[in-house]
Formats: structure tokens, sequence, C-alpha cells
């Protein structure tokens, strides 16, 4: 069986770097072992699926994040949506999903749900709360100009991305909250897991 390819897309951990918005409420210090935690507990989960190949994909482009164990490429420069497109352009003929970091507790399970939904659909996504998505997962029949126009950090992201997949065949996951602001981390912290 051939394995799943999952992109994880990630700041290298450096303080002052990661997480603003959240340090905005909780102190850089405080946002950087956020960001550090979820990432590496990402890292092993995903790493410890033999069903999936998880690579790092890092800004800055030749950062180095010691002890990560996954193999890493650089997102290079653009707006997120040029980045993940230059991602996900590396790999045109096979099923490929892109992750964030900020969503605690995806495992392995997402990934395999992502994948059984592109045995019916050409993309499949993880909704947000916020209007964003939590994961994109592709096969190989893609629009060419997958994140055009989209206007990132918004309530339209979702939809914006999805204008862009007109006439495709799309589905969805559960709707996820990751975590932007000190009021998600709360939100995360006194509710029960989402699934």
């Amino acid at each position: 069986m051939r394995r799943e390819t999952v992109l994880i897309f990630a700041r290298a951990p450096r303080l002052g770097t990661v997480k603003r918005r959240l340090a905005a409420g909780i102190g850089a210090r405080a946002a950087l072992s956020f960001h550090r935690a979820t990432l590496f507990s990402l890292a092993r989960r995903l790493g410890a699926d033999r069903r999936l190949r998880p690579i790092a994909v890092i800004t800055p482009d030749r950062a180095c994040i010691p002890g990560l164990g996954l193999p890493t490429i650089g997102q290079g420069r653009g707006d997120l949506g040029a980045r993940m497109a230059r991602a996900l352009a590396r790999f045109p003929r096979r099923r490929v999903y892109v992750v964030g970091c900020d969503i605690p507790g995806i495992g392995a399970a997402d990934i395999m749900a992502a994948r059984q939904a592109l045995g019916r659909a050409d993309a499949v996504f993880g909704p947000a709360y916020d209007g964003g998505y939590w994961l994109v997962g592709l096969g190989p029949r893609r629009p060419a100009r997958l994140f055009a126009g989209v206007r990132w950090s918004t309530a339209d992201a979702l939809a914006d991305t999805l204008a862009n997949f007109s006439g495709r065949r799309i589905a969805f996951l559960p709707r996820r909250r990751d975590v932007d602001t000190v009021e998600d981390l709360w939100a995360i912290q006194t509710q029960p897991p989402e699934r």
C-alpha cells in the first residue's frame, strides 16, 4: 500500500515569530511553547503510523528544527496559497494532504478519513470554526489555480477556496477549532474534544 503524503505547514519554533495573535493574549514564550508542543506532538503521531509519510513544510526555508524527526522542505515566498500550491505541486500524481500544526489532536485517523473521502471526491476539506480550514486533501485531478483570490485569515477563506473548485466533487470532514487567539485556546481547554 502506498503511504499517504501529509504536508505539515509550520513556522520554525522561534520566540516572537510564531502564533503572534495568541502571544498577544498569553505572551510570546507561552505561545512558543504551545506552537512547539503541538508541532512536535503532531509530527510524532503522524510519523508513528506506517500508512503515512509526513513531511514538514517550514518557513523560513532553511530553518532547522532539531528533534522533529521528519524530512523538511521550505515553503518559499508568497502568500499562504502560493506556498501551499507550490508544495502540493511537488506531488502531482498522488493523493496529498496539507495540515497546519495549530489544531491540537489531529491524528492518523483524520488523514485516513480524508483518504476515504478522496475515493469519491476530487478534494476534501476540514472546515475550521473561523471560516478557514484545518485540512485540504487533493487527488491528482486539481484545478489549475487552487488558491487564487483567497482572503487568508478571514472568515471567507474556505468559501473563496471552494470557488476555485467549481465543478469538482468536494467532501468535508468534521469542523474543528484551530488555535489563533487566547479565546480559541480557552475554548479547546474547556470543551470536550471535537470529532
